[in-house]
C-alpha cells in the first residue's frame, strides 16, 4: 500500500510538472504571437557593404544584407557553364525562391549539370510542388521524418542545416542565409563568397553529402581536378551519421587561445557546460568576451531556454548584447583580430551534435578586422544586458525559465 502511494505521488507529480511546462510554453508562445501582431516590423537596420579580401590564393567577400547576397548568387548561377551545386535548409515559395528556381532551370536548359539539396522538415510549410524540377535537374530531399526522433536520438534525427552554392568549382557561397524574401531585407545575417581554389572545400562538402544520402538511381558525384588545401582557410563539417563534430571543437579551441577579445554573433545561443565554461574562463583571464544575440528571435521557446543561462554568464564576466527589433540570424565569431568563422552552426546542442552543419574557419587579419567592424556596426542596433537588469526581472519570468529549463538539453 505504501509503495503504491509513493508511485502514485511520483506519477501525478510528473504529470503536474509536465502540465505546468506545457502551460508555460503555450502562454509564452501566445504572448509572443500577440506581440508580433502589434510590434512594428523593422526592415531598416545597420548592415555593412560587401567587401573583398584575399586569403592565400583565394578571394573572399563578406555579405551582411540579403539583397546584395542574392544578386551575386543569381549572377553566378546565370553565368554557370559546367556544374551548379545548390544546397539550402529553407527555400521559400516566394519571389526570391522562384527567382532562384528559374535560374537553376535555365542553367540546366543550356546544358549545365544542376544538383539541388533541401531539407524536407524545414520546408514542410512550402508546397511540395515547388520543388518539382525538370528531370535533368537532380534533386535530393533530405527526409522530413527520421526514426531517431522517436528515441530522442539527436544524432539520428538532426537536419541538413547547411547552405552551400558552388558554380563550376570556381566560386562558392556559404553562411547563415536561407533563400526567401523575408531573409532578403528583414533579417540580419552573414554569408561569404569564395572565389579561387578554396572553393573546392565547399564543393567537396556537397559531394560527400550527396553521395552519402542519394537515392537509388541518382548519379554519384565526383570531384574534378586536383585537391587543394590552404591552412589559412579551412572548412569544418559536422557529419552526425559518422559522429564527426569539429565545429564544437573549433569554438572551444578558439576560446582557449583567446588573449584579448572575443566577438560572437549567434541566432540561437544555448552553449553546453564546456562551452559556457570556456566563455567564462576567457573572461576571467581578462579577455573581453562579447556575445550578440536577438532579444526576440523567431523561435520564442529557444529564447526562453537561452535566458536560463544568462545569470551565470553575466556573473562570469561575459557581455551580452541584445539585437533590437529585427532578427539577427548570423553564426559568426572572431578572436583577437586574427581568427574568424562564418557558417551555419548555432551554439546549441542541435547544431553542434545533431545537424549537418558547415563553417568556414579563416586565419586572416584583414577578414578579422572587417568582422570586428561588422560587429561594431551591429551594436548600433543593440543594447547591453547588465547583471543588475537581469536580476531585477519579474518573478513570472524567473519562474518560466525554471519550469522550461529541463527542455534545454533537447536544443
Amino acid at each position: 500500500m505504501r509503495r503504491t502511494s509513493i508511485r502514485s505521488v511520483i506519477k501525478w507529480g510528473l504529470v503536474g510538472v509536465l502540465a505546468t511546462q506545457v502551460t508555460v510554453a503555450a502562454t509564452v508562445m501566445g504572448v509572443n504571437h500577440w506581440r508580433r501582431k502589434v510590434r512594428p516590423k523593422r526592415t531598416v537596420f545597420p548592415h555593412t557593404a560587401p567587401e573583398k579580401f584575399t586569403v592565400g590564393d583565394s578571394e573572399s567577400t563578406i555579405y551582411t544584407y540579403g539583397v546584395d547576397l542574392y544578386d551575386d548568387m543569381l549572377t553566378e548561377i546565370r553565368r554557370a557553364r559546367h556544374r551548379v551545386l545548390f544546397e539550402s535548409y529553407i527555400v521559400k515559395d516566394d519571389r526570391v525562391g522562384r527567382e532562384f528556381k528559374k535560374a537553376l532551370i535555365d542553367a540546366a536548359a543550356r546544358g549545365v549539370e544542376v544538383y539541388v539539396t533541401y531539407d524536407g522538415f524545414a520546408n514542410l510549410v512550402v508546397p511540395r510542388s515547388f520543388f518539382d524540377f525538370p528531370p535533368e535537374i537532380h534533386v535530393l530531399r533530405y527526409p522530413a521524418f527520421r526514426p531517431g526522433v522517436l528515441l530522442l536520438n539527436i544524432r539520428k534525427s538532426g537536419r541538413d542545416h547547411r547552405k552551400i552554392l558552388t558554380v563550376d568549382g570556381e566560386v562558392g557561397f556559404v553562411g547563415g542565409y536561407n533563400v526567401g524574401l523575408v531573409y532578403a531585407t528583414e533579417w540580419r545575417d552573414t554569408h561569404m563568397r569564395i572565389r579561387g581554389p578554396a572553393v573546392r572545400e565547399l564543393e567537396n562538402a556537397f559531394v560527400d553529402f550527396w553521395n552519402m544520402n542519394r537515392k537509388y538511381g541518382q548519379p554519384e558525384l565526383d570531384m574534378a581536378g586536383d585537391r587543394y588545401w590552404d591552412p589559412r582557410f579551412r572548412v569544418q563539417r559536422n557529419v552526425p551519421e559518422q559522429v564527426i563534430y569539429p565545429i564544437r571543437a573549433m569554438f572551444l579551441e578558439a576560446l582557449d587561445r583567446a588573449t584579448d577579445r572575443v566577438l560572437f554573433t549567434q541566432a540561437y545561443f544555448i552553449p553546453d557546460r564546456e562551452l559556457q565554461r570556456a566563455l567564462i574562463e576567457a573572461a576571467s583571464r581578462g579577455v573581453d568576451v562579447n556575445v550578440l544575440l536577438p532579444e526576440n528571435s523567431n523561435h520564442v521557446l529557444v529564447d526562453w531556454l537561452a535566458r536560463g543561462q544568462y545569470k551565470v554568464l553575466l556573473r562570469g564576466g561575459v557581455r551580452l548584447w541584445l539585437y533590437q527589433n529585427a532578427m539577427v540570424h548570423a553564426k559568426t565569431a572572431t578572436v583577437d583580430g586574427r581568427w574568424s568563422t562564418i557558417g551555419t552552426a548555432n551554439m546549441d546542442r542541435l547544431s553542434l551534435v545533431g545537424n549537418y552543419e558547415i563553417n568556414v574557419e579563416i586565419f586572416d587579419e584583414g577578414v578579422a578586422k572587417h568582422m570586428e567592424t561588422v560587429f561594431e556596426n551591429d551594436l548600433a542596433n543593440a543594447r547591453e544586458l547588465t547583471e543588475q537588469e537581469w536580476e531585477g526581472r519579474s518573478f513570472a519570468a524567473k519562474f518560466s525559465e525554471l519550469v522550461l529549463a529541463p527542455w534545454r538539453p533537447l536544443l
